[in-house]
């Protein structure tokens, strides 16, 4: 629906004549004349006015369809790094009108996605707020805590540290949907996790049957296995060995990169993520985790000069390749960057 039609179906609807809305807006009869008849739009200042004359949110004098709102919501949450208040309501009531049926996967999806987004922003607080407190009373037990859970740290606690709670989750999950790969995986992950290493080999052997399972995974978990158990020259003969099946394979050298990283072998861990990386040259946009894990381990390393160096390919993978201009993502790396300058 055109946004003049739209604006008269509500102004019939509160009862408005053209020169009673003209007038609320101080603008001229014709104008509103203009709009309804489809010949001129309002300027996009009188929106905010016009939606708070009737009642209604902006998007509603648009007269969005669902895909549309659905894309807009999703759109707010990848530009802005946190939002308002009324922002955040709208979109939580738009949502929950729209879960009523379990049927809407996509707006229940993106329900989780707007509370993890507000929790992500909060969390940011939190950290910044404990870590001033811990700075000027490091004895403060409590405010170290909160650091320790808004920033995803480990736990000493075994009670708080392990996983499980989802781990319970996953398994009723994959025997209601056995051939589920990733809902494998991501058990696997988690058994790891907590050194559950023999269920975590039963599960393996279950993916490896599976027809959709990626082959080199399997290398991959068995050397993440062998290490949990403390067999490190085992593991890393297991990777060595899937290196030259599947050298010309990205995303097992990506795998192989995190292997060498979680084995703290950084060099290692630095040439298969430049591998990886390369081998998607020609599969552009590429995504960035292999170069936010190279401008970690620099970091790791106290190599600030490389690792803002590499926060720069980020910037420019995000410019060039995703067309990013002012978004929140630019924003952090920028961020980043001038936090590792400083420590130079």
């Amino acid at each position: 629906m055109h946004i003049g039609k739209k604006i008269k179906q509500l102004r019939t609807k509160a009862g408005y004549t053209q020169e009673q809305l003209a007038h609320r807006l101080n603008i001229s009869p014709q104008s509103v004349s203009k709009w309804e008849n489809a010949s001129s739009m309002p300027d996009i200042t009188l929106l905010p006015k016009i939606a708070e004359l009737f009642g209604v949110s902006i998007d509603e004098l648009f007269d969005l369809t669902r895909e549309e709102k659905l894309n807009r919501i999703e759109n707010r949450m990848d530009i802005e790094e946190e939002l308002s208040p009324d922002v955040f309501s709208e979109f939580e009531t738009y949502l929950h009108q729209k879960t009523a049926a379990d049927t809407d996967l996509r707006s229940l999806s993106l329900l989780a996605h707007l509370y993890h987004h507000r929790m992500e922003a909060d969390g940011k607080k939190v950290s910044q707020i404990a870590r001033r407190v811990t700075l000027a009373a490091p004895d403060n037990k409590d405010c170290q805590w909160l650091l320790q859970k808004s920033e995803g740290a480990t736990s000493w606690d075994w009670n708080v540290a392990n996983h499980s709670s989802v781990i319970d989750f996953y398994f009723q999950l994959v025997k209601d949907h056995p051939s589920s790969c990733i809902s494998w995986y991501y058990l696997i992950d988690n058994l790891l996790a907590d050194r559950r290493t023999e269920e975590a080999a039963q599960c393996l052997k279950k993916i490896s049957a599976l027809p959709t399972h990626k082959p080199f995974m399997i290398d991959v978990y068995k050397a993440h296995i062998a290490l949990q158990e403390g067999h490190s020259d085992q593991a890393e003969a297991i990777i060595r060995d899937a290196a030259d099946r599947y050298a010309e394979n990205s995303g097992f050298l990506y795998e192989a990169a995190q292997f060498y990283a979680k084995s703290c072998q950084y060099d290692k861990a630095l040439g298969y993520y430049e591998a990886s990386y390369a081998h998607e040259a020609n599969l552009k946009p590429r995504y960035i985790d292999a170069l936010d894990a190279i401008a970690t381990i620099h970091q790791i390393n106290g190599n600030y000069a490389m690792a803002a160096a590499t926060c720069d390919r980020i910037l420019d993978n995000l410019k060039n390749e995703w067309g990013f201009t002012e978004e929140t993502s630019l924003g952090k790396v920028m961020e980043r960057k001038q936090r590792l300058l400083e420590r130079i």
